[in-house]
């Protein structure tokens, strides 16, 4: 079962990993989310009916639908933040921050709050992924893209916490739905809005994702999440986690190699080393 699980958090290291690479080469990533989470959506309404009777009709308790709403809305503003980094940063950059920040604020919210102590190993962790997201962020042509990265990881903390405790109520499947329904409707509605208040517009160079593509993001989006929780019913989450990181090291390798952000090339592959070794010892 191990063997299994670990096997499906590659793939999912490798969904993440590869819809990230397309959101930063489609040109406006929040308006690539747009169509992202409208065909997503719909695609995953298609067969709701069918399997919802064929499964027995299970419910989804109002707790739960609760916490999808909390997670939609947290997620929404994920995926402005992560906009907002690609736009301004390197994807060899941001994303190794975004991910590895997530797991380093989960450790100061368990130290802080829940009085969690920690092993040496996970200690040292911890130094890691303070090295590793600092090499990172030096590594940087500009500095205007940590902030809203780092953001992105407090974002990914955040619904990541929300969403273990909403799955245990619910259905996963139907949980997952109703959530990626949710972002279908806010997420056009933060753009209008942001549109109205002169925050945002799509600049007129910028030609988004076909349906098609749109449709290929969100069928990565959805396969990297469901894989995660297929993992963890089969391994527990100290096998599970340090291995969907991997796509730390792949994205940063990707972006200096394929898309030649090769400023500062070997600390930013260091520094995503680093993370991905200090979130494996967090897991221990």
């Amino acid at each position: 079962m191990i063997a299994i699980a670990v096997g499906l958090s590659l793939a999912a290291a490798a969904f993440h990993g590869t819809w990230n690479v397309l959101v930063k080469l489609s040109g406006d990533p929040i308006a690539t989310f747009r169509r992202v989470t409208l065909t997503t959506a719909l695609v995953a309404t298609i067969p709701l009916l069918p399997a919802w009777l064929l499964l027995g009709r299970p419910g989804l308790d109002p707790a739960a639908a609760g916490l999808a709403l909390l997670s939609s809305v947290l997620e929404t503003a994920y995926l402005w933040l992560l906009s907002t980094a690609y736009r301004r940063g390197e994807l060899s950059a941001v994303y190794p921050i975004a991910r590895g920040s997530a797991p380093l604020l989960s450790v100061v919210v368990g130290l802080a709050i829940l009085s969690e102590r920690l092993t040496p190993p996970q200690v040292i962790g911890v130094v890691l992924l303070l090295v590793g997201i600092l090499a990172v962020t030096v590594s940087q042509a500009s500095g205007r893209a940590t902030l809203p990265a780092l953001l992105t990881g407090v974002a990914i903390a955040a619904y990541t916490s929300v969403d273990r405790v909403g799955v245990r109520l619910s259905t996963p499947w139907l949980y997952g739905w109703l959530l990626f329904t949710l972002m279908a409707i806010e997420l056009p509605l933060t753009i209008w809005v942001a549109s109205r208040l002169g925050l945002y517009r799509i600049p007129d160079s910028v030609h988004g994702p076909t349906w098609g593509q749109a449709t290929l993001i969100g069928a990565f989006m959805w396969a990297g999440y469901f894989l995660v929780l297929w993992a963890l019913t089969l391994a527990p989450l100290a096998v599970v986690a340090p291995v969907r990181e991997t796509s730390v090291v792949a994205v940063a390798v990707w972006g200096v190699w394929r898309l030649r952000e090769t400023r500062r090339a070997s600390m930013k592959v260091s520094g995503a080393v680093a993370t991905l070794v200090g979130v494996a010892l967090l897991a221990l």
